[in-house]
C-alpha cells in the first residue's frame, strides 16, 4: 500500500519488509506505524525465521520527510519522546528475537539509515548513498544515531559524517564496517537472505550495534576528540548551537551509556526542532524547491533539451572560471579570443584553475587530463556549427554585442542558445536588433564560485519557455542553485553592491576595513565585504558600481576608495594586493598602509570623521551595511523582477555568502521587524545620505507593521517578465 510498508515471506522463511513510500520513501508518522507493525507482526508469525528490510524501487529511504520538521510543538512526556527511538528502535526492532538485516539500494539518509543501523546487519549496493544530513536542518539524528554511528565506524568518522552530513558510498561504508557486505541490486535481495539465515544459524555474528564498543577510543581520548569537534565548530562558525548539542549528546552517551545517551537525543531533538536556526534552514530548503516552479512555464511540462557544447565569448578571470566548471561538469567548452596572447593567457588559468582541483584532491592528475581533452581554445568560429549555448563575456557594448550576435547567428545552429554573462546589456535592446530574441537570455554567476553556486538567469518576455528550462537544466548539471528574473542589469549584482557600498562608506568615515570584516563574519555571511572585493576583483567590483551608480544616481553612494586603490596597482587576491595582502599560499593578511588609502578617499570626497561611527558595536555595523542590501532587494520585489520574496532569501545565500542559519535577507527581517528596520533607515538617511532612504515597500509595510516577505508567489505570468 502507498506510503506503508509490504511484508512478504518466502519459503525460506525469510519475510521481506518493503517501505513503499514512492519516489524515495521518505519516513512519516504513518509510515513509521506501519514498519512497526509489520516488524512486530512477522516476530509472532511461526512460519518466519528471519527479516530483511528494504525500500521499494532500488530505494532504501531518504529519511523523514523535511516538513516534519521546524515549527513549534507541543511538550511531550518522557513516553512520547522516547516511543520512536527507543520503544520501536531500540526495545522492538534491535531487541528482536530474530535477526533483521537491511538490504539498501540507492538512498539511506537520516531516518531510513537510522534504522538500517539498528538491525543487526545490513548489505548494500556498491552505489548506495548513507548520510545522516538532519543538521542541515539545524536538528540532529533522533532514531538513535548519534548512539550507535559510532560505535560501528568509529568516532572520529561518525563526527565527520553527523557535523558534516557528509554521505558515503557502499564500496565506503563496506571499508567504515557500516555495511556487512557489497552485492549487486540484482542480487541484493538474495545476499541479505542468506545473510540472515546465517546469523540465524551462528555462521554469522549477531550485532546489537548500540552495545558494540570495540571501535569506541578509551574515555579519555573519547573527550579529547570531541573537544577538538567543539573547538573547530566555534571556530567554523560561533553562531550555531545545534552542532554543540549534537556533540554533547554522543558525548553523554559515551560517559553515561548509550541508553541513556538515547534519551538524551530524544530530548534535544523536541528542543531542536524548535529553534529558529531550524526554523530558517526550513525556510531555505523550501525556497530552493520553490524557485523551480515558475508560473505559466512549469505547468508545461517541458523537459530540457541536451547541451552538450558551450563556447565561451571573450576571456579574463571570469571567463576562466566558466570555463573551468563546465569542464568539470563533462561539457564540450571552445573559448574563443581576440588574439593569440590573451588565448594563451586564459589556457594558462584554466590550466591553473583544473590543476588546484588536483591539489585540493577533488580530482587525480589522469582525470584532469582526460577533462582537459574537453576544452579548445580558438581565435574564430569556424567550430561553432554544432554549439548548443554560447556564453558572451567580451563586451559591455550594445554595438558591439549586436554586431557579435549578428554573425553567431550565421555560424551556429539554429536552436542555439545564446547568454551574455555581461550585466549592463539591456536584453529587450538588444532582442529587437536581432533576430534571436527567442532565445536570448543573460546568466550571471558569482565569484568565487566553488562557494557561492548561484546563476541568475535574466530573461525577458520574448526568451523562449523551452530555452528557460534548458537553462535551469544546464545550470543543475553544473550543480548550481538557478534563479529566474526578469530582464535587468541583475537582481544579485544589486544587493551585493549595495552591500559593498555601505561597507565603503563607512570604511570611507573611519571605521576600521577589518573590524567591518570581522563583524559581518561574525554575523554569518561568508565574506566580509572587502574580502569579497578581493575574490571578485576590483575590476569588476569597480565596473559593477560604475553600472549601479549610471543607472540609480539619486540613491547610489559614489565611493572613491577603490578607484584610488587601482591607481596603486591593486586588483584584490590576483595580483596579491588588494585591502588585503597574500602570501604565496593566497592567505590574507591586513595592509598596514590601508589608511593611507582611507585618509585619500575621505580627502577627496571630503567626508569628516564622526565619531559615533567609530564607537558602533558588531550588531550596529552588520545593520548598516546589511538593511540598505535590504532596502534594495525591497525594490526589487517591488518592481516585479523577482517571482517570489523567499527567491531573494536563495539568492543572498548562494550569490553573497548571508548565513542559510538566518533563513536568506527577507526571512531574516521578520525577526527584526519592518518598522525597526524602517527608523534605522531613516536616522541614518538623514545622517549619511540617499543610500540608507528607505524604499516604498518597505515604508509602507513599516506603516501597516506587516513583514517584508512571506512564500507567495509575484502575481506574474511569463508574458509579464
Amino acid at each position: 500500500m502507498k506510503g506503508r510498508t509490504a511484508v512478504e515471506v518466502g519459503a525460506d522463511g525469510v519475510a521481506v519488509i518493503t517501505i513503499n513510500n514512492p519516489p524515495l520513501n521518505l519516513f512519516s508518522v504513518d509510515v513509521l506505524l506501519s514498519l512497526k507493525e509489520s516488524i512486530e507482526g512477522t516476530l509472532l508469525r511461526d512460519d518466519v525465521r528471519a527479516i530483511v528490510i528494504t525500500g521499494s524501487n532500488g530505494k532504501f529511504s531518504a529519511g523523514f520527510d523535511v516538513t516534519a520538521f521546524g515549527g513549534s510543538q507541543a511538550k511531550r512526556t518522557q513516553k512520547e519522546l522516547g516511543f520512536l527511538a527507543i520503544e520501536f528502535v531500540t526495545d522492538i526492532l534491535e531487541a528482536a528475537r530474530k535477526p533483521l538485516v537491511a538490504a539498501i539500494d540507492g538512498p539511506a539518509f537520516g531516518g531510513g539509515l537510522e534504522i538500517a543501523l539498528a538491525c543487526h546487519a545490513r548489505i548494500s549496493t556498491s552505489s548506495a548513498q548513507l548520510g545522516l544530513p538532519e543538521l542541515q536542518y539545524g536538528i540532529l539524528p533522533g532514531l538513535g544515531g548519534t548512539q550507535r554511528l559510532p560505535r560501528l565506524v568509529g568516532l572520529p568518522k561518525a563526527i565527520e559524517m553527523i557535523l558534516m552530513s557528509k554521505r558515503v558510498n557502499g564500496e565506503e561504508a563496506r571499508i567504515l564496517s557500516l555495511v556487512d557486505a557489497i552485492a549487486p541490486s540484482d542480487k541484493l535481495l538474495i545476499k541479505a537472505r542468506h545473510w540472515a539465515l546465517d546469523i540465524l544459524e551462528c555462521r554469522r555474528p549477531w550485532v546489537i550495534s548500540l552495545y558494540k564498543t570495540d571501535k569506541l577510543e578509551p574515555l579519555a581520548h573519547a573527550r579529547a576528540i570531541l573537544k577538538l569537534a567543539r573547538l573547530e565548530v566555534h571556530k567554523q562558525n560561533p553562531n550555531l548551537m545545534h552542532p554543540l548539542i549534537c556533540i554533547n549528546v554522543i558525548e553523554h552517551g559515551i560517559v553515561s551509556g548509550p541508553r541513556n545517551g538515547l534519551w538524551k537525543e530524544a530530548e534535544a531533538l523536541q528542543e531542536l526542532r524548535q529553534s529558529s536556526t531550524c526554523r530558517s534552514l526550513i525556510h531555505v530548503f523550501f525556497a530552493q524547491t520553490q524557485i523551480l516552479k515558475i508560473p505559466g512555464i512549469t505547468d508545461m511540462n517541458l523537459l530540457p533539451r541536451k547541451i552538450n557544447k558551450v563556447a565561451i565569448l571573450g576571456g579574463g578571470l571570469m571567463s576562466s572560471e566558466i570555463a573551468t566548471m563546465l569542464l568539470l561538469s563533462n561539457y564540450q567548452v571552445i573559448l574563443k579570443e581576440k588574439d593569440g596572447k590573451c588565448l594563451l593567457e586564459d589556457i594558462s588559468r584554466v590550466k591553473a584553475n583544473l590543476q588546484n582541483h588536483v591539489k585540493k584532491e577533488k580530482a587525480t592528475q589522469e582525470k584532469l587530463e582526460k577533462i582537459f581533452n574537453l576544452f579548445t581554445g580558438v581565435l574564430n568560429y569556424d567550430s561553432f556549427k554544432d554549439v548548443d549555448l554560447i556564453i558572451a563575456a567580451e563586451s559591455e557594448s550594445l554595438s558591439l554585442t549586436e554586431k557579435i550576435f549578428f554573425e553567431l547567428e550565421i555560424c551556429c545552429p539554429p536552436n542555439c542558445i545564446f547568454a551574455s554573462n555581461t550585466s549592463t546589456l539591456n536584453l529587450k535592446l538588444l532582442g529587437e536588433r536581432t533576430k534571436c530574441q527567442n532565445r536570448m537570455a543573460k546568466t550571471h554567476f558569482f565569484c568565487p564560485s566553488p562557494v557561492l553556486p548561484l546563476m541568475e538567469i535574466v530573461c525577458t518576455h520574448m526568451t523562449s519557455p523551452q530555452v528557460i528550462v534548458d537553462l535551469i537544466g544546464f545550470g543543475r548539471k553544473m550543480r548550481k542553485t538557478p534563479i529566474l528574473v526578469s530582464d535587468c542589469n541583475g537582481a544579485v549584482n544589486r544587493m551585493i553592491i549595495t552591500y559593498l557600498h555601505a561597507a565603503i562608506l563607512l570604511a570611507e568615515r573611519n571605521v576600521d576595513v577589518y573590524e567591518i570584516d570581522r563583524a559581518i563574519k561574525s554575523f554569518g555571511m561568508l565574506f566580509g565585504p572587502f574580502r569579497m572585493i578581493d575574490l571578485v576583483g576590483f575590476q569588476v567590483a569597480s565596473m559593477i558600481s560604475k553600472i549601479f551608480v549610471e543607472n540609480f544616481p539619486d540613491r547610489s553612494y559614489k565611493p572613491k576608495l577603490i578607484q584610488i586603490m587601482q591607481q596603486d596597482n591593486r586588483e584584490g587576491e590576483s595580483n596579491s594586493k588588494g585591502f588585503y595582502v597574500y602570501d604565496k599560499e593566497h592567505k590574507p593578511s591586513p595592509d598596514p598602509d590601508m589608511m593611507k588609502y582611507i585618509e585619500k578617499a575621505r580627502t577627496i570626497s571630503d567626508v569628516t570623521i564622526d565619531s559615533k561611527l567609530t564607537t558602533l558595536s558588531d550588531r550596529e555595523i552588520a545593520e548598516m551595511i546589511l538593511f540598505p542590501t535590504l532596502n534594495e532587494a525591497c525594490r526589487i520585489i517591488s518592481e516585479g523582477i523577482a517571482f517570489r520574496t523567499s527567491d531573494l532569501d536563495v539568492a543572498s545565500v548562494k550569490g553573497m555568502g548571508f548565513p542559510a542559519y538566518r533563513g536568506g535577507i527577507i526571512f531574516w527581517s521578520n525577526s527584526l521587524g519592518s518598522t525597526y528596520i524602517y527608523s534605522r533607515l531613516d536616522k541614518w538617511a538623514k545622517d549619511y545620505g540617499e543610500i540608507f532612504k528607505p524604499c516604498a515597500y518597505l515604508s509602507e509595510r513599516a506603516s501597516n507593521g506587516t513583514s517584508l516577505g512571506n512564500q507567495v508567489a509575484v502575481a506574474r505570468t511569463k508574458s509579464q517578465l
